[in-house]
């Protein structure tokens, strides 16, 4: 096909301009095929890429392509992924009139979504790292890895702040407070997207915005916010990482606001995205959202005024594929229902973050990725680190643990305790399988919780039982006895107990996996309280998605382990902390409540929200960033020096006063006394995980600034008010161990926010 020379053939001419001579030489046709997506399923055949179909699909070119190297229905390895994506772009290049390239893009939550590939820790658990350092790093992998396969572009993180923990998704989230989904959050970005692109990828902001608080914790279920409570917690983490951490992708969420689904808000995606923030990227849809104005909201009619609706609102591609955007939005422009501009603009931010992506200079990478290379032993070390960073120990009586190196005879019990799958989250590649698919084989090695502890004493007196007990749901009380029998045979129980993950309805959590109660599952309370009976000590381990609501277990359990979804060395990293190879360090990143009728019970609640009820008190059973270690610590000597109206100085000492190496993460809160607005009770400003050796002490100093305590008031402008501010210093948001105060002296209108992190030394 004879093509015309372009400007953008000229990497001296800078990207602006070529993006002004492609949209003039592109037909109407050709710029909506630019906001298009379609599926790698419909482009690939028996493994390989089809010109046959590419022919029929993409005459005009494609705006993106979904999923070719994370689609287990493909069976692609990554060397084919990485052919099938060469393939494309060269059909792009060859044989449609301009040459454009696609933007592919891949899953990459907790792991490439690509069989094979390393399984970090579930999202929650990556949160409750407190390790912005680890998840830069973690995503750095990630997006190296989703570079090699052909892909630009990365759908995550996922920014959603979580006030209703019934919600399936809280496993997908980082926690319950903005500033640390923030901190987290522009960390991943930094990772995934490295400097200027170079082999690496586009991170996409998820899900725009307030996700997490949903009607009835039921996914998609409207969210019945107010804009000071969007600006001040849901749309926070956002702001920072398009303004500090320069996100180059965004994608809507699917619920409403105030009757507005997300990807048909104006307000979110134009007025503060654009022209508010300054965002200069591009605006992606949440898989189907488009379709649901017409399906599922029903705010549109027909799929041209589905089309026109997201377009008009912000949005630049349609994901997955191009129902809405292609024939109904080229009808609908023809028809004059949609200005042509509207499509101009949208195709133009896409061109544009080609060019930047490097699409246009090289669509190409090196199909020739060895056997093994995206699970190396660095990646399964960095998984075993971040696996046993993300463990939390909220319970340890009598420092029953660690457990001694010369235990007799260990019980390990319950559904999730001899499960790989029952270790990953509902993004990671196992997951997504679908009964009775063949020809799968899972590459990667991922021991249970009992074949780590079984192998580690494979070689010692130490007798290692395991016992299923019960399924994960259901009634099914037979295997009991069997249970029993074994614990009544150990010094010691371990009963692995919680959810499992699936995606769509196939297990207690994951995407659109949503409860009631939050509590465990089927017979696995009465389980425990039997194996509780027993009057062996019970450490309980938990391998779940969301906070669970066990005062039983708090009562009757030694210790208690928060594992989460902690990935392919989950196991490993389990039992290096239940013997003591590991010091747990993990912190919550979300609150447990003691009863699901509690919610909401996140820690920065207003003041006037925790009246106790009539059967139990309102504050949780778990507090947000509780955690505990193997030793102590001791925090001393705060100061607080105010030597200049943009800053407070905050500086403390910390003790390791234990026998036993530690991380500590000191968290800093604030409290806002008297406000012209109700005010949380708490504020998280800032945070750092120290290592300290026994008997050591360290120095530490946050710079807060005065920006940091702005809000939006009475007029809804962002102010910083005058007044008295409290200083809390803990090892909790409930364990505050350093208290004091400073005051500000004058009323100030931020304009713009700048400044959303202290700085800590």
């Amino acid at each position: 096909m004879k093509k015309t020379k372009m400007l953008y053939q000229n990497p001296g001419v800078k990207i602006e301009s070529r993006v002004k001579d492609l949209l003039k030489r592109m037909t109407l046709a050709e710029k909506v095929s630019q906001l298009g997506s379609h599926y790698a399923e419909t482009l690939i055949e028996n493994g390989k890429f089809s010109f046959r179909k590419a022919k029929k699909l993409l005459k005009h070119g494609t705006g993106q392509v979904t999923r070719i190297g994370g689609s287990s229905r493909l069976k692609l390895t990554p060397s084919q992924a990485a052919a099938a994506a060469n393939s494309l772009q060269k059909f792009l290049k060859e044989e449609t009139r301009l040459g454009i390239p696609a933007i592919v893009h891949e899953e990459c939550l907790a792991g490439l979504m690509s069989n094979g590939a390393v399984m970090f820790p579930q999202a929650i658990g990556l949160g409750s790292t407190w390790d912005p350092e680890l998840i830069e790093e973690i995503a750095g992998v990630l997006g190296s890895q989703v570079f090699m396969i052909g892909a630009r572009q990365g759908l995550a993180p996922v920014l959603d702040v979580v006030r209703e923990p019934r919600w399936g998704r809280v496993e997908e989230t980082l926690g319950e407070d903005p500033y640390l989904v923030a901190k987290l959050a522009c960390a991943y970005v930094r990772g995934l997207q490295g400097k200027g692109f170079r082999n690496k990828v586009a991170a996409t902001l998820k899900h725009f915005a307030g996700h997490g608080c949903s009607e009835g914790g039921r996914n998609s279920a409207p969210a019945h916010l107010n804009w000071r409570e969007m600006r001040e917690t849901f749309l926070f983490p956002f702001e920072a990482a398009v303004k500090t951490a320069g996100a180059a992708s965004v994608m809507n969420a699917y619920h409403e606001i105030d009757g507005i689904p997300c990807g048909a808000s104006k307000e979110l995606l134009t007025e503060i995205l654009r022209n508010e923030w300054k965002f200069d990227g591009i605006v992606v849809s949440d898989y189907s959202a488009i379709e649901q104005f017409e399906t599922f909201q029903y705010i549109a009619r027909d799929k041209k005024e589905a089309a026109v609706t997201g377009l008009e609102a912000g949005l630049d591609i349609e994901l997955p594929e191009n129902l809405y955007f292609g024939k109904p939005l080229i009808e609908a422009v023809r028809k004059g229902l949609v200005r042509e501009s509207f499509v101009d603009r949208a195709a133009a931010r896409v061109l544009r973050m080609k060019f930047l992506l490097g699409l246009f200079d090289q669509p190409y990478v090196n199909e020739n990725i060895p056997a093994g290379v995206f699970d190396t032993a660095g990646h399964r070390q960095l998984a075993l680190r971040s696996a046993s960073e993300s463990i939390v120990l909220l319970k340890n009586s009598g420092n029953i643990l660690p457990l001694p190196a010369k235990t007799r005879r260990i019980a390990v019990i319950g559904p999730n305790a001899n499960s790989p799958k029952k270790m990953l989250g509902d993004y990671h590649y196992p997951l997504h399988i679908r009964k009775g698919q063949k020809g799968i084989k899972l590459e990667n090695t991922i021991p249970s919780i009992y074949e780590s502890i079984r192998d580690r004493f494979s070689k010692t007196p130490t007798e290692v039982v395991y016992a299923k007990g019960c399924d994960s749901g259901g009634s099914n009380k037979s295997g009991f006895n069997s249970a029993l029998k074994a614990a009544r045979r150990s010094d010691v129980i371990i009963a692995v107990l919680g959810e499992y993950t699936g995606i769509f309805g196939t297990g207690f959590s994951g995407e659109d996996n949503d409860r009631v109660q939050i509590v465990l599952p089927g017979v696995q309370e009465e389980l425990l309280d039997k194996l509780a009976a027993t009057g062996k000590p019970v450490v309980l381990v938990l391998l779940n998605g969301r906070p669970l609501a066990i005062p039983g277990a708090a009562k009757k359990c030694s210790a208690i382990i928060e594992a989460w979804y902690p990935g392919e060395e989950g196991g490993n990293a389990i039992t290096g902390i239940l013997f003591g190879d590991f010091n747990p360090s993990g912190r919550l990143p979300i609150s447990f409540p003691a009863d699901t009728g509690q919610i909401p019970v996140h820690y920065s609640r207003k003041r006037s929200s925790l009246r106790h009820y009539v059967e139990m008190e309102s504050k949780a059973l778990f507090p947000f960033g509780h955690g505990l270690s193997y030793t102590s610590f001791k925090y001393s000597g705060l100061k607080i020096h105010r030597a200049h109206p943009e800053r407070t100085e905050i500086s403390f000492s910390l003790k390791n006063t234990g026998k036993t190496r530690g991380d500590e993460v000191a968290q800093l809160y604030i409290r806002d006394e008297i406000g012209s607005v109700a005010r949380p009770v708490l504020e998280l400003k800032g945070f750092r995980r120290i290592t300290l050796e026994p008997g050591e002490s360290k120095k530490v100093s946050f710079t807060l600034h005065s920006e940091q305590l702005a809000f939006y008031g009475t007029d809804m402008k962002l102010r910083i008010e005058e007044g008295l501010y409290k200083v809390f210093i803990g090892s909790s948001s409930a364990d505050i161990r350093l208290e004091g105060e400073f005051t500000i002296k004058e009323n100030r209108i931020i304009k713009e926010r700048k400044v959303f992190f202290s700085e800590i030394s």
